[in-house]
């Protein structure tokens, strides 16, 4: 049970009796991936959302340019849902990938629809969880327009001190918006 701990600490609270939340946990399969590897991969259909144990990930998209824009990372504790995929049953165009030697918890498409059917409570959760993500990809993409790079990073240290010990820099700017040469203009700024 010591693995499900990431499960018990998010669905635990969500008003489930114990049955359930057994019932409920038993609909999640434990899968581990390398440094490197996808996750995640654009043109596919995803097939489940996932919950991270333990490593580092993170998602992005091929520009026009052909570049890799970072869309957002995922560590410890994280939910891993491209939505528009896993509801929809269309490709997507994100990869998530490892970039440490990751645990997830995944859980399939077909049981979701089952579990989610089946108990209010967990249902209840999904919609907050939705919402929860719709807002703070709200609060980024605004963010990306009204804010200065250097705030956004001072933010970035501030609430997500993992992201900065875990990513390349180059993923980091990419994430911000902006090019390398800025960000190392910023980080010497700061310090």
């Amino acid at each position: 049970m010591d693995d499900k701990k990431i499960l018990l600490e998010e669905l635990g609270t969500i008003g489930l009796t114990t049955d359930e939340f057994e019932n409920l946990v038993k609909g999640y399969e434990k899968i581990t991936i390398k440094k490197g590897d996808l996750l995640i991969k654009s043109g596919s259909i995803v097939k489940g959302y996932y919950f991270v144990i333990s490593g580092f990930l993170r998602s992005y998209v091929i520009d026009f340019d052909g570049n890799e824009v970072t869309t957002n990372f995922y560590g410890k504790d994280a939910l891993i849902l491209e939505g528009r995929s896993f509801f929809m049953q269309i490709p997507t165009k994100e990869d998530v990938q490892a970039v440490e030697d990751c645990v997830l918890w995944i859980k399939k498409i077909e049981t979701f629809n089952k579990d989610f059917n089946l108990y209010k409570a967990y249902r209840d959760w999904g919609r907050a969880r939705l919402v929860g993500d719709f807002f703070s990809l709200k609060e980024r993409t605004l963010s990306m327009i009204t804010d200065k790079a250097s705030y956004r990073y001072k933010e970035l240290i501030k609430n997500h001190p993992e992201i900065i010990k875990k990513a390349s820099l180059k993923h980091i700017a990419s994430f911000l918006g902006i090019t390398d040469t800025s960000l190392s203009r910023i980080r010497k700024e700061i310090l």
